[in-house]
């Protein structure tokens, strides 16, 4: 009987030291570094897209610039789409991590 009664707390304090081993926090590094790249690439997708839509605004200002000096339509027209097509090129190694 005595020795039941010496047991009975050592078993209950063992439980509930148990209990708040599993539940306390986990370190986990492969989530964050996952997190990590993950903003990474969103960083980049967002890199290029402010670079494509400054090319385009480049470009709108070019190709108004061009007619006012009295170009041709088709100077102007290629004007443009060389501007566009270079902020392309500066948005692709933006995302491909080249710059």
């Amino acid at each position: 009987m005595r020795a039941k009664t010496l047991i009975r707390p050592f078993v209950s304090i063992l439980a509930l030291l148990g209990i708040v081993v599993m539940c306390a926090p986990v370190a986990v590094f492969a989530e964050t570094q996952g997190m990590e790249r993950r903003d990474d690439r969103r960083d980049d997708r967002q890199g290029a897209r402010d670079t494509r839509q400054e090319g385009r605004d480049e470009a709108r200002d070019a190709k108004d610039e061009c007619k006012d000096s009295g170009d041709s339509r088709s100077e102007c027209r290629q004007e443009n789409r060389d501007t566009k097509q270079g902020a392309r090129e500066d948005a692709r190694d933006i995302k491909r991590g080249d710059r």
